[in-house]
């Protein structure tokens, strides 16, 4: 299992997994052997793999599944990039339509008013604005 996700070349630091039976005994130790640090989620608590799921499948169906990703350091750029628009302009249903550090008050409509719009993430996505 740890092949198949590509561990063995250059690890990642942490691993966050849930306590399904599939990571048992052998794969703790392989794991361990790669310096990498396991975090369980907790054994009652439902929604925290859920969160953690649901953020993984918004950057891959917003982003990464839309876009060739070429390294390491190019992946690392197109997450941040991603993870700044999400916390900054995408907006979410729990928060009422609004991005969780949104950097601007609800404006009033005003019609006539021009729109200018500016790409993110190579123009998959764009972030529209009253214009000044």
């Amino acid at each position: 299992m740890v092949e198949a996700c590509g561990l063995s070349t250059e690890p990642p630091r942490i691993l966050s997994h849930d306590n399904d039976g599939c990571f048992g005994a052998h794969f703790d130790r392989r794991v361990e052997s790669l310096g990498i640090k396991q975090v369980r989620t907790p054994v009652k608590a439902p929604k925290a793999n859920a969160i953690a799921e649901r953020w993984v499948r918004s950057i891959r169906n917003e982003c990464l599944n839309h876009r060739p990703i070429l390294g390491r350091q190019h992946l690392q750029r197109a997450v941040n990039e991603y993870v700044g628009y999400y916390n900054r302009w995408r907006p979410h249903r729990c928060l009422g339509q609004i991005a969780p550090r949104a950097a601007f008050a609800q404006p009033r409509r005003r019609f006539g008013r021009k729109v200018t719009g500016e790409p993110i993430l190579s123009g998959l996505h764009h972030v529209y604005q009253l214009a000044a």
